[in-house]
């Protein structure tokens, strides 16, 4: 059985926004409950698609409302913090959950977002590399020196660790085989949003790296493809649920961009679901329709980690958890390897 793991943008639905949270995280204990592995937390900012612009903040409440459930950041947008506020907040979620955190990162989508908060966005590639180093090194030692040219740390005392050693593990969203070589030279896992065949040409390049570093296939990391999937008793049902709560999703993801007069580099989502659905990127139907969808998308793909949307838009707490109780007892268990 493949591992399926959860991304969530904590979009804006139509509720308040404290109820938002709360269903949230209800739907996120059933996660937990139903054997989901992961859970993956965006970061955003000034855009009502992402409503958990602090990461950790919710993140801490995940950790106290689960007990199997792994979860974390993808991704904290370093560019937009500082790397020692970074190690500690990682190790204090690593070491309240008991070693379930893992680490995404990333410079982050946007540009519009970075420059509210006065960063050159022609610059967050560079801090975003240079913090993480900084983190990483952070992470596995107990003083703390670098001087680069966004950083400065001499012998600041590091008073923290985390349970997972050297540190919890790095996950990188890749949209393309052009960023393996520090992928494959750090065991990074990654996840994918493109379609089928988009994801298989970053598979395949993944797993002839992978070897050709010397690596066996038995230790490939996670290469995970991102799917918004709905589940009901039946495909009308769970058709309309995808479609309505699509225009609400797809209309927050744009808000910002068109603002700005702008397009996002590697979003392929269309704007209505039935476009998306025949495009491979949105699956809504019966358990069998999505059991029979995604096994033919992860074979194209060649993945060995699906990662599914089940809340999104306006969807309600029941709907969530009836899709994915429905997945999790007559989908999940039939899916295999791709």
């Amino acid at each position: 059985m493949i591992e399926i793991g959860v991304f969530d943008h904590v979009d804006r639905g139509a509720g308040a926004l404290g109820e938002l949270y709360e269903n949230r995280l209800k739907l996120i204990e059933a996660y937990d409950r139903l054997g989901i592995r992961r859970y993956h937390l965006a970061e955003h900012h000034a855009t009502p698609l992402g409503m958990a612009p602090s990461p950790s903040v919710f993140l801490a409440a995940v950790a106290q409302r689960t007990r199997r459930l792994r979860f974390g950041p993808m991704v904290y947008t370093l560019a937009l913090h500082h790397p020692l506020r970074i190690i500690e907040e990682v190790c204090m979620l690593d070491q309240m959950s008991g070693g379930r955190f893992e680490l995404g990162v990333g410079r982050g989508i946007s540009p519009h977002e970075v420059g509210y908060y006065g960063v050159d966005p022609a610059k967050a590639q560079a801090i975003y590399v240079e913090a993480l180093a900084v983190i990483r090194q952070g992470l596995g030692a107990t003083t703390l020196n670098h001087k680069g040219e966004f950083f400065r740390f001499e012998d600041v005392p590091i008073e923290m660790a985390p349970v997972q050693r050297p540190h919890p593990p790095l996950w990188y969203g890749l949209a393309r085989p052009e960023g393996l070589p520090w992928v494959v030279a750090n065991a990074v896992n990654i996840i994918c949003n493109g379609p089928p065949s988009v994801v298989r040409t970053v598979t395949d390049a993944y797993r002839r790296d992978w070897a050709a570093a010397g690596h066996s296939a038995e230790s490939l990391p996670l290469m995970g493809m991102t799917r918004t999937v709905v589940v009901a008793e039946s495909a009308g049902e769970a058709l309309a649920t995808a479609r309505r709560a699509h225009r609400c999703w797809h209309r927050s993801f744009f808000t910002l961009w068109e603002k700005h007069g702008t397009r996002p580099m590697n979003a392929f989502y269309p704007e209505s679901f039935d476009e998306a659905q025949q495009r491979g990127f949105g699956i809504a139907g019966t358990p069998d329709m999505v059991r029979d969808a995604l096994q033919q998308q992860l074979a194209e793909a060649r993945t060995n980690y699906l990662v599914c949307r089940f809340a999104f838009g306006d969807m309600t707490l029941e709907e969530g958890l009836r899709s994915v109780e429905l997945f999790a007892t007559e989908v999940m268990p039939e899916l295999r390897l791709g």
